[in-house]
């Protein structure tokens, strides 16, 4: 029998560049020790508070199908959190629930792109990103950013592809590089988006992760607010991942066609797990500061070791969970220091190849073990790349 050329296609016939985490994977299932700095998951868990509400939601009887679009109270916590920290008026109906930020992702795509439209992204990308828009049935094309840029995309060559184009995808705080986007660079965005009529699609998942600068939601800026879809999630902000909760954030008319989605594919999300979630941003900031803080913290613990060397550079690490570092002066291609790395020193870390050519020669380390053991691996990461540099 043979599969769908849809299924089959998703990752374009190729792989989706997660070789080193699985050997990994593999090489700790068999016993041995190993560091990873590979994927962005809390070294700790969520919340015993988060979980008792969950708890006493399900024991309360909240454990049937809950409404599609989330329930109405979630909706409005977010839709006011939303306007608080952006200056948007936004109410429930600009707001549905989503299981993530994942199936937010694929959702909006599907919401404003027929099949076999363009669908640009920037690279370096969520190493999901290009099949998620072949999900949707786009057609992803991809606009690198520059590492001599600090990775923040340049309008003009977003401009040079957006002709044609139906939606545009960007992520700040970005995962993988950790650079949040500049006033200029959104307002940059924005403009390329108004000349040529896109969607804006706007990953912000990693909005109370920011360690320099500010997080500006493109949905704030003028004119943009009916043209940007925002994804949000609980996973990065309240160590909530494997709860699968998140929103998009968009104009009424958008948002109930894709309760329309909802319908016919999720049909929501548990609702003891949205009442959870509605008592963790209930808490308000100081727990997601609680939660961030260990990143930040290793972010200073990072810089402070790079600073004493000159063989791995570091991409500007403003915000989210993770370090992209520069490679290129040991000559090596991400994907072979990131394999010699582990084979000698067992410690994993992500290919920069693994988001993009546009991060070639570059790595990106998730900064999500303890800060002793984080300040270890990073010492032996530099110790590795300064003995195999010619």
């Amino acid at each position: 029998m043979k599969l769908s050329d849809w299924i089959t296609g998703l990752n374009a016939g190729g792989s989706d560049g997660w070789g080193v985490f699985y050997k990994a994977r593999e090489m700790k299932a068999a016993g041995e020790a190993v560091l990873e700095l590979t994927i962005g998951e809390h070294d700790i868990r969520t919340s015993d508070a988060i979980l008792e509400a969950m708890y006493r939601s399900a024991l309360g009887g909240h454990t049937g199908y809950a409404m599609v679009p989330g329930v109405n109270s979630l909706r409005d916590v977010v839709a006011e959190r939303i306007a608080e920290r952006t200056g948007v008026p936004t109410t429930r109906n600009n707001i549905m629930i989503t299981p993530g930020g994942q199936s937010a992702l694929f959702s909006t795509h599907c919401a404003v792109c027929d099949t076999g439209d363009t669908a640009l992204f920037i690279a370096p990308y969520y190493a999901t990103y290009p099949g998620t828009l072949r999900a949707a049935g786009a057609v992803p094309v991809c606009v690198d950013a520059r590492a001599e840029d600090a990775f923040q995309p340049r309008a003009g060559e977003i401009a040079a592809v957006a002709p044609g184009a139906k939606s545009l995808l960007i992520n700040s705080p970005n995962n993988p590089t950790g650079v949040v986007y500049s006033r200029a660079t959104l307002e940059g965005i924005a403009s390329v988006c108004m000349d040529n009529d896109l969607w804006l699609i706007s990953d912000e998942v990693y909005d109370t992760q920011v360690w320099k600068g500010e997080h500006i939601s493109p949905r704030a800026l003028p004119g943009m607010a009916e043209r940007t879809l925002v994804v949000g999630s609980m996973s990065k902000s309240h160590a909530m991942t494997g709860s699968r909760v998140g929103w998009i954030a968009g104009p009424e008319e958008v948002i109930a066609r894709l309760i329309d989605l909802a319908t016919t594919t999720t049909y929501g999300v548990p609702g003891f797990i949205q009442d959870a979630a509605e008592f963790a941003l209930l808490q308000g900031p100081d727990l997601e500061e609680e939660v961030a803080a260990p990143f930040r913290r290793r972010r200073d613990i990072a810089r402070a070791i790079l600073a004493k060397q000159n063989t791995v550079g570091l991409i500007p690490a403003d915000g989210a969970m993770y370090l992209m570092l520069d490679i290129r002066a040991t000559g090596k291609s991400g994907e072979e220091f990131a394999e010699g790395l582990l084979a000698e020193e067992r410690i994993a870390t992500m290919p920069g190849e693994s988001f993009g050519t546009a991060a070639a020669g570059h790595l990106r380390v998730a900064m999500t073990i303890d800060d002793d053991a984080f300040a270890d691996a990073l010492t032996r990461l530099v110790s590795y790349a300064e003995r195999i540099t010619p």
